[in-house]
């Protein structure tokens, strides 16, 4: 009888897991594959969006330009709060910052260092916000991440080895560019506490770092929303 009510109580357990596996590996090292696909789907849908927003946005602003009524100071004056702001293209010298991950096999570099931690060898959101705000704090008149110009209201934000930037996700390695003096850029990436500690693990483990300049790069100018969003209080019924 005992052995009886055993086989039974197995047999429900396994047709639990079939109906609920329905066909899926659920001991898999990787739960949420679909949900990464998605993300990624959804980055490059942001990206298409986002060009032909910029698309219609040229044309409103050249149609408005044509006969907005503006004396030559105000359309001076806009044009300057546009550069300000970084809704428009920006031209000069700038500097170059890539940081990548290490190889996933990085042992370590220096002698009594000890063997590396997952985190160890991977960039964080911290590294890439002590790049730009030290490239800001050296007087950087645009700073692009990756393809996108940042502006005041841009969020660097990493999930897992990822980078989720005004809607789009990128993958390592990341490159900031940044237009200013490229002097004063460099001065201020060396007086960062923020990233003398990261380069810590670059002679540790290998992450990636590297800095590089241009006589003249052109910086796109910001196409997304400009209005603020804010969380607002659920009126009760």
């Amino acid at each position: 009888m005992l052995s009886a009510g055993v086989f039974a109580l197995a047999g429900l357990i396994f047709w639990t897991s079939f109906d609920t596996a329905k066909g899926v590996d659920i001991r898999s090292d990787d739960p949420l594959p679909k949900l990464s696909d998605n993300i990624r789907a959804k980055s490059a849908q942001n990206a298409r969006l986002e060009n032909q927003v910029a698309s219609a946005r040229g044309d409103v602003d050249r149609l408005a330009g044509s006969d907005s009524g503006l004396t030559t100071a105000e359309r001076q004056r806009l044009d300057s709060l546009g550069t300000t702001a970084g809704t428009a293209p920006l031209t000069g010298a700038s500097l170059d910052v890539t940081l990548n991950d290490a190889p996933p096999n990085a042992v370590p570099l220096v002698p009594g260092v000890p063997d590396p931690q997952p985190n160890d060898l991977v960039i964080h959101q911290q590294d890439l916000q002590a790049v730009v705000n030290a490239l800001w704090q050296g007087g950087a008149r645009g700073i692009k991440v990756m393809d996108q110009r940042l502006i005041s209201t841009s969020a660097v934000r990493c999930v897992g080895n990822t980078l989720i930037l005004q809607g789009r996700v990128y993958s390592p390695p990341y490159k900031i560019t940044a237009v200013g003096d490229q002097d004063k850029l460099r001065q201020a990436l060396k007086d960062s506490p923020a990233i003398q500690n990261y380069l810590q693990y670059v002679q540790a483990y290998g992450l990636g770092w590297k800095v590089g300049s241009s006589s003249r790069v052109t910086l796109p100018g910001y196409t997304g929303p400009v209005d603020l969003t804010y969380a607002k209080p659920v009126s009760k019924p």
